[in-house]
């Protein structure tokens, strides 16, 4: 029987986005500015939601969960990543890592599982308003989302122990600004074809399922929407759509280039680059995406802000 020694790894260094002094400067910067956007955008979405009467439905319910996991979703990795930017020692423990993993697969899964909510939420709207409120009721909607969280939290659990029980002793050395499955398995001195199996099955069904969802409601919603006679309804009907789409192609496009493609074809640089967006930008930008379109947010901002006023005019 033969034995077979491996270094015990109590801690992985995290070579980042570059190396260069003066990009990272600009960088530091830049997603220091992206981070700082992002908590407010969506915190402040929160608050909107939660202040004005008129957005106490199913749909701003969601879209205040999403707000609330794309906050956690960024803390997880960006500041850990901005720090590391003008650090010499770019180091995380063992413990830290897999921490990360565990909070970064569970706040993906959540988010996947809300778009999908999100987009029946919409089907229901437009193609049984009649029933709306009794479909989406209160309890209904918090069953769904409590069930979003529940299954994220699980999935991550399966998945960040099975990665973390793998022997590294190849380096510790991550190729990433953060630690995720694809540059860990790497480092992993056993095979790992099984393991990278595993992690796709679990990540296909999971973007798969939430995606046949969104792809289902919405082909009913445009059916809807293409026998209403009036030009202003079906403006109306797009117009609530098209910003949960907008959000939809700006998350699955880059998730899906990183974790549903073989393999073999991984290359770290470029999965550096799709991470950011998915971690950091898009977080960003979904605040804006369902503000700028949405006259409703829009409204409640602009009475927000003359509550504000008001009493220094009088």
């Amino acid at each position: 029987m033969i034995k077979t020694n491996y270094t015990l790894v109590t801690e992985f260094i995290l070579l980042g986005l570059t190396d260069t002094l003066e990009l990272q400067i600009i960088l530091f910067l830049l997603f220091f500015v992206i981070y700082t956007f992002t908590v407010l955008g969506n915190a402040g979405m929160i608050f909107l939601i939660r202040a004005d009467p008129r957005l106490h439905t199913p749909m701003y319910f969601f879209l205040a969960n999403l707000s609330f996991v794309d906050i956690c979703y960024s803390s997880t990795t960006t500041p850990k990543m901005v720090v590391d930017l003008l650090s010499e020692k770019k180091t995380i423990s063992f413990a830290g890592c897999f921490l990360q993993l565990y909070f970064y697969i569970a706040l993906a899964t959540t988010e996947c599982i809300l778009f999908g909510l999100m987009a029946y939420d919409r089907y229901v709207a437009i193609c049984n308003p009649l029933l709306y409120s009794l479909i989406m009721s209160r309890t209904v909607c918090l069953k769904m989302a409590a069930g979003a969280f529940t299954a994220g939290l699980l999935n991550s659990m399966v998945n960040t122990s099975y990665v973390s029980s793998l022997p590294f002793c190849r380096s510790n050395v991550i190729h990433h600004f953060f630690c995720d499955s694809p540059p860990l398995f790497k480092l992993s001195c056993s095979d790992t074809h099984l393991s990278e199996s595993i992690f796709s099955t679990f990540a296909g069904v999971n973007m798969v399922g939430a995606l046949l969802v969104i792809f289902i409601s919405y082909s009913y919603i445009l059916f809807s929407i293409f026998r209403i006679h009036s030009g202003e309804g079906r403006r109306k009907a797009f117009s609530t759509c098209a910003s949960h789409l907008t959000a939809i192609i700006l998350f699955y496009s880059t998730t899906s280039y990183t974790y549903l493609r073989p393999s073999s074809s991984y290359s770290l640089s470029q999965d550096k680059v799709a991470s950011v967006f998915y971690t950091a930008v898009i977080p960003m930008l979904n605040p804006l995406v369902y503000s700028l379109r949405n006259k409703e947010v829009k409204s409640a901002l602009g009475n927000v802000i003359t509550r504000r006023k008001l009493p220094s005019f009088l």
